[in-house]
């Protein structure tokens, strides 16, 4: 019988697959037969030029202009000018669209590696979410909130009034937790000694919702809490992961007192070690206005 460790080897495995399939150019499976008009395959036989095929490729039958619709195709990962058969998808792009949902499905259920949380140091506490991922998605008001438990836990291990605290949470997506907290997580940490601001005992919030900052600042009274927490997954696109930051979070604050660094992950978002130098910049604003979000931002309005 196949453990749990293995079959989840074996889905980390296939999702990795996937994940490389669809960075990679599509491939015609033939050439295209010839068309009339000046964007036609040559006569002699010779191959059909790279902005052409990927013309071609796109679903798009005789585009006007190929290479303008190279470029359109480059400026986004979203799924346009996929063509149809009939009414309906193309096989290729309906076999595409199901792998990548299942990246998606994957991403919700995965959980953070122990051993990348035990190589930075990270215990583990958890919310008042009792009854799984599914509890999770349907109770966010749950995610919000520290258990008895987690709160004792963190009384007992963490350091009080610190300047900066970093906290680590799942959120909608563990992988995006793998792929970016080994970049970013030492930028911060030597942010905050360059700086000279103090930091925290960082840890670990399992099934957590982007409030839970409120319960952190309650038990330790930091200045600035930073949250790395994994967004909500977009189609195969599952390593996407925000930068929550607020200052000195308490009961009843709201996203309008946060400030958030968003799309953190590499190949098109904003590069970890990027986000982790502005992060502890933001911060130190944050600091000196003694304030954060949309107050943060007004108290700046006016000293310009």
């Amino acid at each position: 019988m196949i453990d749990a460790k293995t079959i989840e080897a074996l889905v980390d495995a296939v999702v990795s697959e996937l994940e490389s399939l669809a960075e990679k150019p599509k491939i015609a499976a033939a050439k295209p037969q010839p068309q009339q008009g000046p964007q036609s395959q040559p006569a002699d036989g010779s191959e059909v030029a790279p902005a052409m095929q990927t013309a071609l490729m796109s679903g798009v039958k005789n585009p006007v202009d190929p290479e303008g619709l190279l470029a359109l195709k480059q400026t986004t990962t979203a799924r346009i000018c996929a063509g149809r058969a009939g009414p309906r998808l193309r096989t290729e792009d309906l076999l595409a669209f199901q792998a990548d949902l299942a990246i998606t499905k994957d991403a919700l259920e995965k959980q953070v590696d122990p051993l990348l949380l035990e190589e930075f140091g990270l215990f583990t506490v958890r919310t008042k979410i009792t009854g799984g991922k599914e509890e999770y998605l349907l109770r966010p008001d749950l995610g919000r909130r520290l258990s008895d438990e987690a709160k004792k836990i963190i009384s007992e291990r963490c350091i009080r009034n610190p300047d900066i605290q970093i906290c680590v949470g799942d959120g909608l997506s563990a992988r995006a937790i793998e792929a970016n907290l080994a970049k970013i997580f030492p930028v911060l940490k030597a942010g905050c000694e360059t700086a000279g601001l103090s930091m925290g005992t960082p840890f670990f919030i399992e099934r957590c919702r982007v409030g839970v900052m409120n319960d952190i600042g309650d038990l330790l009274e930091p200045k600035v809490v930073i949250l790395l927490i994994g967004e909500r997954p977009g189609l195969g696109r599952a390593d996407s992961m925000s930068a929550y930051m607020g200052y000195k979070p308490h009961a009843g604050l709201t996203d309008a007192d946060r400030d958030v660094i968003c799309n953190i992950f590499d190949g098109g978002g904003v590069n970890p070690l990027e986000a982790g130098a502005y992060a502890i910049r933001l911060a130190e604003r944050m600091i000196k206005a003694g304030a954060s979000g949309i107050q943060l931002k007004l108290l700046e309005g006016e000293a310009k």
